[in-house]
């Protein structure tokens, strides 16, 4: 068994060991599976309209998972991408209404606000770790909290008081009427394009350019490229400020696309801390993280039309899909059964 046969097997045992245990727990507890997931399925594919609204829920996780990729292709792990989406969020919303533009102005000044703020966020611990080698775990996770309440506070500010923006000038938005209308009008979006064309961004940056080999090396090791010559800590600043950058963009599809504006929080929306399994699903690569983002994307939207299609209670849809999840994020343990059965074929 090859090693490439062997990536191909472990997200696709993963998720089928996720759906059996979950099957199981369905089971298990009164309900039936198969009616279950017919739920899910039609929830996903059983209409025009639901492929819509599952493509436009897929936007904001490839985004979120390119971020927390990235990071990790460069030796980081960036825990923030959740607050770095939502400050990104609110900068393309505030862009988006506070301004009169020409559209071939507005949207690309909105996204790059996203882009901005999200780099931004990342800087912080970017730079606390190339100066002061504060891990970035830490930092990221606190600077979650922080982008939440600031946030919250900002929306409260720009609408004197209230709890969410106004919304965007139609010049800023990603809203389609086309493809509104070809999947029965749902609220699928230009965002889908702008997240395949930031694929495209990350592959290029890390295989085609200089500073994307600088930047893999310094994750790799960091004393052997400094050896080499190269600043290591402008690349960990740097990294973070490109992680952080995708992760704004995130942000900027629910602004842009999905909602119109933002509203005040009482916690996180989750697809930050998602795009971790993204990523890890995807095998930190770019095409990868398209197939993990279709994944979670569809399992987030499918799971709404259980409840009501099957009589299956929301609390148990949560715990499937975090079942689901969970097979996928542990991978690594079914790689290495996987390594070790082959061996022993081997040796027999």
């Amino acid at each position: 068994m090859s090693n490439r046969l062997i990536n191909v097997l472990v997200p696709v045992v993963s998720i089928i060991l996720g759906l059996l245990v979950g099957a199981l727990v369905m089971l298990f507890s009164g309900y039936d599976p198969v009616q279950g997931y017919i739920a899910l399925w039609n929830g996903i594919f059983g209409d025009s309209y639901a492929i819509g609204e599952t493509i436009r829920q897929i936007s904001p996780y490839i985004l979120a998972g390119l971020a927390v990729a990235f990071a990790f292709r460069t030796g980081l792990f960036n825990i923030g991408v959740e607050g770095q989406l939502m400050v990104g969020w609110f900068a393309a919303a505030y862009v988006g209404y506070a301004f009169e533009l020409p559209m071939y102005i507005h949207l690309p000044f909105a996204l790059l606000a996203a882009a901005l703020a999200g780099a931004f966020w990342g800087l912080i611990p970017g730079l606390l770790k190339a100066t002061l080698r504060v891990h970035e775990v830490i930092v990221t996770i606190m600077m979650n909290y922080i982008a939440l309440h600031v946030v919250n506070a900002l929306i409260k500010t720009v609408s004197d008081g209230g709890f969410k923006t106004e919304k965007i000038q139609p010049t800023a938005s990603l809203r389609s009427e086309f493809l509104s209308n070809l999947t029965d009008y749902s609220t699928l979006h230009y965002g889908i394009f702008v997240a395949l064309a930031m694929v495209i961004v990350m592959w290029f940056i890390l295989e085609k350019t200089k500073t994307g080999f600088e930047l893999k090396s310094v994750g790799f090791n960091e004393n052997a490229s400094q050896y080499a010559g190269m600043n290591v800590n402008k690349n960990i600043v740097l990294a973070m400020l490109i992680s952080g950058a995708f992760a704004g963009l995130g942000g900027a599809m629910e602004a842009l696309g999905t909602f119109g504006n933002m509203s005040s929080r009482g916690g996180f929306t989750g697809i930050g801390f998602d795009g971790i399994a993204v990523a890890l699903l995807g095998a930190n690569s770019p095409l990868g993280v398209i197939f993990g983002a279709s994944l979670f994307g569809s399992l987030k939207y499918g799971a709404n039309n259980m409840p009501n299609a099957a009589n299956i209670p929301l609390e148990i849809v949560s715990i499937v899909i975090a079942l689901i999840i969970f097979f996928v994020a542990s991978g690594y343990i079914i790689r290495v059964g996987l390594q070790r059965l082959n061996k022993k074929k081997e040796a027999k």
